[in-house]
């Protein structure tokens, strides 16, 4: 089994109004999440904190995860920025660290050390990284002492990540989906919301039911109503027909591709 349980997660990508995102993190967990995920570069962590201190929550219960900026990576920063993301937190570890994104001051022989130094000093329970290639993927796990918790990248039903769900079970890893919704795409693709009411399912249950099934832990974005309604795709009953439907769909593109990306270079 993964060495880290990741159920299924708050995204806080673009919550940027700090009452918002504080009320929806609060909300979300008392309505039954587990697991909230932000980053340095989302400029939120304040408010992330606030709200995770203000849910009826034990902080035990609760995954946390928030990843360091490309422009942090070197050795230093690292450890620096890390410790800044607990007091802007307000906790005193997290749950999981990502490298966010390969580039940047990413330069694996010293970044990766760094991320094992916090690992060891309990500023992190377990390390993760995000937007890796395979290639990437495979060079980290052999620089690391740690074990991979968990890779995220963008994956949902018009971008599935075969080969990276692949290379997860191999190195028995989390794959971790974000923009599990196709960032709202889905909603307009006639094909997809065509299962999704063959099969009686709101598109977005059906989304992130599929993940769930596919062993990916989608981490959705969601303010208002939202926020519970995603919640039953914990619960949810999808036949295996409608699974293989989906997993049938045409493959589209990326919906963030950055040019620096590791996948362009």
């Amino acid at each position: 089994m993964p060495p880290l349980e990741l159920p299924l997660g708050l995204g806080t990508s673009g919550l940027d109004d700090p009452a918002e995102c504080r009320d929806t993190v609060t909300a979300a967990l008392e309505a039954g999440y587990r697991h909230v995920d932000t980053a340095q570069m989302y400029d939120n962590e304040v408010a992330v904190g606030e709200g995770i201190a203000a849910a009826d929550v034990d902080r035990d219960d609760v995954t946390v995860a928030t990843k360091v900026h490309p422009d942090n990576l070197a050795p230093e920063a690292v450890r620096e920025t890390a410790r800044e993301s607990l007091d802007r937190l307000g906790l005193d570890r997290v749950d999981l660290l990502y490298v966010h994104w390969p580039t940047g001051a990413y330069d694996p022989d010293a970044t990766l050390p760094a991320f094992d130094a916090l690992r060891d000093e309990g500023v992190t329970d377990h390390v993760g990284v995000s937007n890796f290639t395979p290639a990437l993927l495979r060079e980290a796990d052999r620089i690391l002492d740690a074990p991979i918790a968990a890779h995220q990248v963008e994956c949902h039903p018009r971008f599935q990540q075969p080969t990276l769900r692949e290379l997860a079970a191999e190195f028995d890893h989390r794959l971790v989906g974000y923009s599990p919704l196709a960032r709202g795409d889905l909603f307009d693709d006639d094909a997809f919301v065509e299962i999704a009411e063959r099969h009686d399912l709101p598109p977005a249950v059906l989304a992130l039911g599929w993940a769930l099934a596919r062993d990916v832990t989608p981490i959705p974005k969601a303010t208002g109503d939202h926020v519970a309604e995603n919640l039953r795709a914990v619960n949810v009953e999808i036949s295996e027909a409608a699974l293989d439907a989906v997993d049938a769909l045409e493959r589209g593109e990326r919906r963030l591709d950055p040019d620096d990306a590791a996948w362009n270079r």
